[in-house]
C-alpha cells in the first residue's frame, strides 16, 4: 500500500487529524531542506510536500514565489531534488509528495519521471496547473508506478466538485479560498458547506490548504476536515533564518501538531 494511504488510515484509526507541511526544495540549499523535512517529521508532520521550484509558479503567492526564485538562482534542479530524496529515504520512511508544475514533468519525460519517483520513494504528486479534465496526461504513468496524483478542489469548483471527488485518490486537497497560496488572517469560505459537498461523493480524507498561517487557524479548521496543509508560514521561517531555520521549523511544526491534537 502507498505510504500516504497507510498513514491516513492509521490517523483515522487513532481519531487524529493529518498535519501536512510544505517546503520549497533548495531554498537555502539542499541541506537546509533536508534538515527542515526531518525536523517536521520529528515534530508531528504526517506528510511533507516537497515543492519543486518553477520559474512561473502561477498558483503561488509572494512568499513561495520568492523561495522558488532563490532556489533556482542557487542551482536547484529536479535531478538534484531526486538525489536529496534518496538521502532523506535513508533517514525516514514517512510519506513524501512532490508539488510541482506539469511542464517540469513533461520536460523530464513522463515515464522516466514516475519510474524514478517510485524507485527513490516519492509517494504522490500535486500538480496545481493540471486541470482535472486533463489529468489523464499523467494518470497512466502515476498509476503504473503507484504514485498518487492528488486532486485539488476549490470553493468555486461548483458542479465539478462531485466529478473530482469521485475520482480522487489519497486525499482531496481542499483549497481554502480563491487566489494564490500565502498566509491569511481569515477565510470567508463556508467550510461546513464546502467539505460537506465533497463528502457526499467520497469517503477519502479531505485536507484544507492555502493560507493556514499558524496553530490558531489549524485549530479552528480541524472541525471541518481530516487534515490541514501548511506551507507559506514554514517557507517564511526558512527565508528569515536559512541554514539556522531547522529548530524554528521544528518548533512551529510542534505548535501545529499540538493544536490539532487538543
Amino acid at each position: 500500500m502507498n505510504r500516504i494511504n497507510s498513514r491516513l488510515e492509521q490517523l483515522k484509526s487513532e481519531n487524529k487529524k493529518a498535519l501536512i507541511t510544505y517546503v520549497t526544495c533548495g531554498d537555502g540549499g539542499y541541506e537546509t531542506t533536508e534538515k527542515a523535512v526531518l525536523k517536521m517529521f520529528e515534530n508531528g508532520a504526517d506528510i511533507v510536500e516537497l515543492g519543486v521550484p518553477f520559474s512561473d509558479p502561477i498558483a503561488e503567492g509572494p512568499v513561495i514565489q520568492a523561495a522558488s526564485e532563490r532556489s533556482l538562482s542557487g542551482g536547484t534542479t529536479l535531478k538534484g531534488i531526486f538525489e536529496m530524496v534518496k538521502r532523506l529515504r535513508e533517514k525516514t520512511d514517512a510519506p513524501l509528495i512532490l508539488m510541482m508544475y506539469v511542464n517540469s514533468i513533461f520536460r523530464f519525460g513522463k515515464e522516466k519521471f514516475f519510474s524514478l519517483c517510485s524507485e527513490i520513494g516519492i509517494d504522490g504528486v500535486i500538480v496545481p496547473d493540471l486541470p482535472f479534465e486533463e489529468k489523464d496526461e499523467i494518470d497512466e504513468y502515476a498509476s503504473k508506478y503507484n504514485i498518487i496524483n492528488i486532486s485539488l478542489v476549490t470553493p468555486t469548483s461548483c458542479e465539478r466538485i462531485g466529478k473530482i471527488a469521485k475520482e480522487a485518490k489519497g486525499f482531496v486537497y481542499c483549497v481554502s479560498s480563491t487566489g494564490v497560496t500565502g498566509m491569511r488572517s481569515g477565510f470567508s469560505t463556508d467550510f461546513g458547506k464546502f467539505i460537506g459537498e465533497i463528502k457526499k461523493h467520497t469517503d477519502i480524507p479531505c485536507a484544507i490548504g492555502f493560507g493556514i498561517s499558524g496553530p490558531e487557524q489549524a485549530a479552528n479548521l480541524k472541525q471541518y476536515c481530516d487534515g490541514v496543509i501548511v506551507g507559506s508560514a514554514i517557507v517564511n521561517i526558512i527565508a528569515q533564518n536559512s541554514a539556522d531555520s531547522q529548530d524554528r521549523v521544528g518548533e512551529f511544526t510542534k505548535s501545529l501538531r499540538d493544536a490539532l491534537d487538543k
